[in-house]
Formats: structure tokens, sequence, C-alpha cells
């Protein structure tokens, strides 16, 4: 526990470092939030189509582990924003994910080039299912494949 402890302290000059950075407040819906910023930044649509949606993603430094492999959290996270995104694509409004299943099948390194194919498998009431398939696009190995739940009302307002 105790090397845990002291891996996670930060001397004073970093501590320092990290207090002068400008960090603004975010405005929703006027701007992109740090997180989006940081975890979806350089993703590139390829192809839209109702229920289909064709992204590529270089995979960067700042999501990586120390091994130079794309972390885990990295992965399920485009699971997440690539399958919710997707269901726009028919039109209907973003909700909250319910379940989100992911299989890590192979690593993605540093500077991988991946494509991320999503598409919605159907709407039953107010669920949404959609699958989402990340692979390399030099190798063509499977990097990870993932389901992923969203539930919200699709009534309309009569306002």
């Amino acid at each position: 526990m105790e090397r845990a402890l002291e891996a996670l302290r930060v001397g004073d000059d970093k501590a320092e470092a990290v207090d002068g950075l400008p960090v603004r407040a975010h405005r929703p819906g006027e701007e992109a939030s740090f997180y989006e910023g940081f975890a979806l930044r350089g993703i590139r649509v390829d192809r839209i189509l109702p229920g289909f949606l064709l992204c590529s993603f270089t995979v960067p430094p700042r999501l990586t582990d120390v091994s130079g492999k794309m972390a885990a959290g990295a992965v399920a996270n485009l699971v997440d924003q690539v399958g919710a995104a997707v269901m726009t694509s028919e039109g209907h409004h973003k909700k909250p994910s319910v379940d989100i299943s992911v299989a890590f099948l192979s690593p993605a390194n540093l500077g991988d080039e991946l494509e991320i194919r999503s598409k919605v498998l159907g709407n039953k009431g107010g669920l949404t299912g959609t699958h989402i398939l990340l692979t390399n696009k030099t190798t063509g190995q499977v990097v990870a494949e993932g389901r992923h739940c969203l539930f919200g009302n699709l009534m309309k307002s009569k306002i």
C-alpha cells in the first residue's frame, strides 16, 4: 500500500504546474467538455447512414497505458460514445446507457489506426440496442466488440 501511495504522490514543482493550468468552466451544449476533448479528440466520421456509423481513430499517446497499448477504459469509452452516437443517426434523441458489454480481443498499439463500425440492432419501446466493432485497419484484427443498450422515453412532447 505504501508503494502505491508513493507512486501517486506529486512533488511541489508538479503541483504548482498543474495549479497554473487555465481551466475554464464548461458550458454544456456550447462546447466540448474536457472529457470529450481528451477522450474523443481525433475521431473521424467516415460514413453515416440511418442506423449505421463508420469512424476512424488513431490511438494517441494520451490513451495508452505504460506498455504502449490502448487502455481498456479508452476502448470502453469508444464503445460507449460511438454506440450512443449511432442511435442519433436514426433520428432518436440521446438516451442514458443501461448496459454496456465489451469483449477485448486483441491490443491496439500507439499509432494504430482503428476502424469503428457501429449499427443499431433494434428498438423496442424505449430500449435501443447497438453493436460496435473496433478493428485494426492495418492487420484486420478485431480489437474489441461491444454491445450497448440505451433506454429512454420515445414519447413526443404534446406541447
